[in-house]
């Protein structure tokens, strides 16, 4: 594993307090936060995720983005580690690195010129994602910074974990990010995730005001989110930020230590886009389980059909300018 000097860190006595996420963890030189990826060094801190072990191109409604530049290829990186432990995480080989023992894990330094070429011959953007990407916040400057060169932008799918001065930081790197909203309640999103959900909400706030386009998912985990009342919370807590924000419905499947939990269903999924509706939602998604209507955008002024998804890919656009071709109504997006 190789360590590179980190930003974000503060004087805690003898100690370095780490400032990137709500952990704010205080170490000793040599001593790893909660993360496992971040350590103390002498006089600040160090960090192993300018790293990847993923480096593939994809459509960037994998991620997945909606309103985010449709059909654009997406050159994905996944630095290691994560600041959750979800229990359910289907990407647990990735994230919980330093934390279970034995993960096939081989990190590759990321070569910052190379990979913003790669997306720049392609059309196309690099995403940070399977990983934690808050906790490369050093790669992602890095990226962006060479990526302005060329006409990259770089996006995030993010746990939205961050302190309010990691989001002023790294806010003007990012053209978009979605953040996975798992619950309302603090205590069960605690149980599942190790954190409170506070900040996550605070996050989705901060980087709309910011200017970054930010789109929301929450998976259907049993006992956290999933029932009618957890989605209703959910749903008005998004539409009390803005409506206009995308919310992406994910089908829970087993996975990790949560591996003998039922999947969930396509009648409960569409309730739950019912419920998203209700709650004023705009736009509503659910990527496979309920068929091309699932992942359609509709004008929410006249309701026309505007843009048409494969799985994990753009069969149509209608927009003008952005807006409806039919009514004119303006349609949120990074188009």
């Amino acid at each position: 594993m190789q360590w590179t000097p980190a930003i974000l860190h503060s004087p805690a006595g003898e100690r370095v307090r780490c400032d990137l996420c709500p952990h704010r963890c205080a170490l000793v030189p040599g001593q790893l936060g909660a993360c496992k990826v971040r350590r103390g060094a002498e006089g600040g801190l160090e960090t192993a995720t300018f790293a990847t072990s993923v480096a593939h191109t994809d459509a960037v409604e994998r991620k997945p983005f909606f309103h985010y530049r449709p059909g654009t290829p997406a050159l994905t990186l996944a630095a290691p580690g994560c600041s959750f432990r979800c229990d359910y995480c289907v990407n647990h080989l990735l994230s919980q690195y330093g934390r279970e023992p034995d993960l096939p894990w081989e990190a590759t330094p990321v070569d910052v010129d190379d990979v913003v070429a790669r997306a720049a011959a392609v059309g196309g953007c690099v995403a940070l994602s399977y990983s934690e990407p808050s906790l490369a916040v050093e790669l992602t400057l890095a990226l962006a910074e060479r990526g302005r060169e060329q006409e990259v932008e770089v996006v995030w799918k993010s746990n939205g974990f961050l302190t309010a001065e990691a989001i002023e930081v790294v806010a003007p790197a990012l053209a978009a990010v979605n953040i996975d909203l798992k619950g309302m309640d603090d205590a069960r999103h605690r149980r599942l995730t190790g954190a409170p959900v506070a900040p996550v909400l605070a996050a989705i706030r901060a980087f709309h005001e910011a200017g970054v386009w930010v789109e929301v998912s929450t998976p259907l985990v049993p006992g956290v989110s999933s029932s009618e009342e957890d989605l209703r919370e959910i749903a008005a807590a998004i539409a009390g930020i803005d409506p206009g924000i995308p919310w992406h419905l994910l089908r829970f499947t087993p996975a990790f230590r949560m591996g003998d939990t039922d999947p969930t269903g396509p009648e409960a999924l569409a309730a739950a886009v019912a419920i998203g509706r209700a709650a004023g939602l705009r736009h509503v998604y659910v990527e496979r389980a309920l068929g091309p209507q699932g992942r359609a955008t509709r004008c929410p002024g006249c309701g026309d059909i505007v843009i048409e998804r494969g799985i994990w890919s753009l069969e149509a656009s209608r927009l003008v300018a952005g807006g409806c071709p039919a009514c004119g109504t303006n349609i949120g997006g990074r188009w």
